[in-house]
């Protein structure tokens, strides 16, 4: 496909042949909506995805997929190459890149504003010179001990994720006194080494890592206390989207709710957290959480 092509069943087009769409203007971070949450949109260039089994894991199919999302309203597309589910094997940093480089680069020419989900400095820093606004680590507390550095010579924002351990290890990882407070303890030990390299406070963005590291209790636990997160000082992201410890939630007869069987529980995540005040979420389904912001929004005016 065309890096600026429609995607398949968005536009006039009934043949293969791509619709080629003008380039638009470098989406700008300082842009953004600023009177609502916003909805980021999950990409995921992998094989193993465990949402959806990696049915978008060429860059063709990527590139479709986050040009649709795009156009149905999302502010951010966040585009990763390595699964980040418990168990998943590590990728290395050359094949992440392989996976997501044009990707980023057909999705900028389009005028989106896009993240690199990634741990590996090297990683984000191809991505950032493709275009890539946003730097989305979810590595926590093993974070790269380069990472700061290209952070705050990037000057882009970087979000910050609670996580212990890697994929392979984190589930064992779930031993805390006060899961909120413990949360809170552990990002603003990893944020002064954000400090230390010379990374502004304005460019971090936390992210409490639903999922990561946490039992299902302790993910219900911190959402709820959601707003304890802001004693930090910084925005918040909210990445709960069609995670376990929904499908256990809407268990029926015994069996857990599939990963797309989760996107009505994931909506009222993001009206909840919308209505808590945060920054963002991070989302597979774009529409019905774009409706749920508003919504909340529109409450709260």
């Amino acid at each position: 496909m065309d890096s600026l092509a429609a995607a398949p069943g968005t536009g006039p087009a009934t043949s293969p042949l791509p619709v080629l769409r003008k380039p638009r203007p470098a989406a700008r971070f300082e842009d953004l909506p600023k009177d609502r949450t916003l909805v980021m949109g999950i990409l995921n260039v992998t094989p193993d995805s465990f949402s959806d089994g990696g049915t978008h894991r060429t860059p063709d199919t990527a590139i479709a997929l986050g040009l649709r999302m795009f156009y149905a309203g999302a502010d951010i597309i966040d585009v990763g190459g390595e699964s980040t589910r418990s168990g998943a094997e590590p990728v290395s940093p050359e094949e992440e890149q392989r996976r997501v480089l044009p990707v980023i680069q057909a999705l900028v020419k389009a005028g989106a504003l896009v993240s690199i989900d990634t741990m590996h400095t090297s990683t984000a820093a191809a991505a950032v010179e493709a275009g890539a606004a946003i730097i989305n680590d979810v590595s926590g507390l093993t974070i790269e001990p380069d990472m700061p550095e290209l952070v705050a010579r990037t000057k882009v924002p970087y979000i910050l994720t609670h996580r212990r351990g890697d994929a392979l290890t984190m589930d064992s990882l779930t031993d805390y006194n006060n899961v909120t407070e413990d949360v809170v303890a552990e990002l603003s030990g990893v944020r002064d080494k954000l400090y230390a390299a010379g990374v502004a406070p304005e460019q971090i963005i936390v992210d409490p890592g639903v999922g990561f590291s946490k039992n299902e209790n302790q993910n219900w636990e911190l959402l709820k206390n959601l707003d304890q997160l802001f004693v930090l000082g910084h925005k918040v992201m909210v990445a709960a989207s069609r995670k376990r410890f929904l499908g256990s939630l809407l268990t029926v007869a015994g069996k857990s709710a599939a990963p797309l069987e989760r996107d009505a529980a994931t909506a009222a995540i993001t009206a909840l957290s919308a209505a808590k005040g945060a920054w963002a979420v991070r989302v597979h389904d774009v529409g019905p959480s774009l409706d749920a912001v508003k919504v909340a929004a529109r409450i709260a005016r």
